[in-house]
């Protein structure tokens, strides 16, 4: 029998072969959006390392939404091609391929952060960021303009538009981010958010931004593909913040929407603040909106260990678990849980030479 982290799961039309994913992980080495070679090798490899869906990046709806210049972007029909080169490699190594929609809001035109945290001035090739009021992440960061009900309906547009280039570049799924910060974030946050109209104030108005951005996709995607929503379950703030009552809340409605999967991590709105850090320190916000609001999820945050993603996925606490820093450590992850957990899964024929129990005599000579 297999252990629970190596069985299928399925989401509408689409099954995935086991519940390991690759979480979108920024890799600031884009120019003008465009996905390049990095890419395709970076994400290929997690695919052939035997995870059963490989989440692409937070990808820009508009140039203004990345987080540096360096981000990957989907606001324009030029940047198909190359995403598609990328879909259908993972596609030819098993792994279900997605990619996460994205807009920073006034997390904004910033450095790569392998590079030094900066603000790049529009003389350097940045820009003015944009958000639900005028209140900077950090004096680092760039006050934001406080956007116009016209400019908000212009980013639920881009988000719809994003969503037809993704089913064009033939990915399985979409992934809406609204966590970590960003705009969507901002608006859902009372800290960031302090409008006075119908995007501002209450629960309902602060989630509106949220919901329309979910039923804009949902319209555009079609009814039997999987549509996911990531979001920080609490700001960790002492008071005053989004929070894990909330983001339950929120997830019957994503539910209600037609959203089929919520990836749940935290954080990311406010800088300072103290988090618990620590393995598998985020799984209780999946296990509880899980539980409460009937609607599959992902867990995120230091799952390292085979046999704790394993007993995640076995006591019901998420449906996946999605890895980010383990799978940088070590691409083919999955194949080495599997050895671990003394589990049988398929490794590419090219490297079947290595694969555990793989009998030498049926492997050919090694020929330089």
């Amino acid at each position: 029998m297999s252990h629970p982290l190596f069985t299928p799961f399925q989401l509408r039309s689409l099954t995935f072969s086991n519940r390991i994913g690759v979480s979108p992980m920024c890799q600031y080495s884009c120019v003008d959006g465009f996905a390049a070679d990095w890419h395709l090798v970076h994400l290929g490899a997690r695919a052939q390392g035997g995870a059963a869906l490989v989440i692409l990046e937070a990808s820009a709806v508009t140039p203004e939404g990345r987080i540096s210049p360096a981000d990957l972007g989907i606001w324009k029909d030029d940047h198909v091609p190359a995403l598609a080169r990328i879909a259908t490699f993972l596609h030819s190594q098993g792994a279900r391929a997605g990619i996460q929609l994205a807009h920073a809001g006034r997390k904004a035109s910033m450095s790569a952060p392998f590079i030094s945290e900066h603000l790049v001035l529009p003389a350097e090739g940045g820009w003015q960021p944009v958000a639900p009021s005028a209140l900077a992440f950090s004096p680092t960061y760039a006050v934001p303009q406080a956007l116009d009900q016209p400019a908000i309906q212009t980013i639920i547009e881009a988000f719809r538009l994003a969503a037809r280039r993704a089913l064009a570049a033939g990915f399985d799924f979409v992934e809406i981010h609204a966590a970590h910060g960003y705009l969507l974030h901002q608006f859902l946050s009372p800290l960031a958010n302090q409008r006075t109209d119908d995007y501002g104030g209450s629960f309902a108005n602060r989630t509106r931004l949220t919901l329309e951005v979910v039923d804009a996709v949902r319209a555009e995607w079609p009814d039997h593909l999987p549509l996911f929503v990531r979001i920080s379950a609490t700001d960790w703030a002492e008071e005053g913040g989004w929070d894990i009552d909330q983001s339950v809340q929120l997830a019957y409605l994503f539910r209600e929407r037609g959203v089929d999967l919520i990836d749940v991590s935290s954080g990311g709105l406010v800088p300072n603040v103290k988090i618990p850090v620590g393995p598998g320190f985020q799984v209780p916000f999946a296990a509880r909106i899980r539980r409460e609001a009937s609607i599959a999820t992902a867990a995120v945050g230091m799952i390292t260990d085979p046999a704790q993603a394993n007993a995640i996925v076995a006591a019901g606490e998420a449906d996946l678990v999605f890895l980010a820093r383990e799978f940088l450590r070590d691409p083919y992850w999955p194949l080495h849980a599997a050895a671990a957990l003394d589990e049988a899964v398929s490794w590419p024929p090219q490297y079947l030479r290595a694969a555990p129990h793989h009998s030498p005599s049926r492997t050919p000579a090694v020929r330089s």
